[in-house]
């Protein structure tokens, strides 16, 4: 009686804007390993849950991608553990897409990351001394990692030296892997993969 009275409704948003109910997932195969879906662990008001997603093989697939994101970020020695400052990045990164989408910025970053993730990769087969590379599919996690390294390791290298904020970089990233933009470190990096593969099916 006492949870009718109160509701179940968890209307949680994103730092208080961005609401979790109209994402949705273009690529299927990663369906599972993108976690924001309905469950209230999953949609965060600030993705800094203090999990411990590494404890156990595939708890890190239900870790929230934002918070995925924002770990991410925190790399480089003089980064580690500052993870308000990473947190901080996000957020005014997520502003910044949707001044220049106009859509949720959610949305627009399981885009990306969707896109970021090579689909083919090369491998070494070793057989009597002699070694040669194969080309192997890639894993649905291991496609939604990698797309996550690289959105962050291309915000980070065009930010380094430069007059933009990092904050501004990671926005650019987001939005032109979202599009299938060549000017995404993470499209480009992705393309250059999957070429090497195919040359070495």
């Amino acid at each position: 009686m006492a949870e009718e009275e109160v509701g179940l409704s968890h209307d949680f948003k994103l730092f208080g804007k961005w609401s979790y109910d109209d994402v949705k997932h273009t690529d299927l195969s990663l369906t599972r390993y993108i976690a924001v879906t309905k469950d209230p662990k999953v949609q965060v008001v600030v993705p800094h849950t203090a999990g411990r997603w590494q404890k156990k093989r595939f708890r890190k697939a239900t870790c929230p991608i934002v918070e995925r994101l924002v770990c991410s970020l925190m790399m480089h020695g003089r980064n580690n553990g500052k993870k308000a400052k990473a947190v901080r990045i996000v957020k005014h990164a997520f502003d910044i897409v949707n001044l220049m989408t106009g859509k949720n910025p959610i949305q627009v970053t399981v885009e990306a990351v969707e896109n970021g993730g090579p689909r083919e990769d090369s491998t070494r087969i070793g057989s009597a001394g002699v070694v040669r590379q194969q080309a192997v599919d890639v894993s649905p996690l291991r496609r939604v990692n990698k797309a996550i390294y690289m959105l962050c390791h291309g915000a980070r290298e065009s930010s380094f030296r430069s007059i933009k904020t990092i904050a501004e970089c990671l926005a650019n990233e987001i939005m032109n892997a979202s599009k299938m933009s060549s000017n995404a470190f993470a499209i480009k990096k992705k393309d250059e993969i999957e070429r090497g593969a195919k040359n070495n099916r």
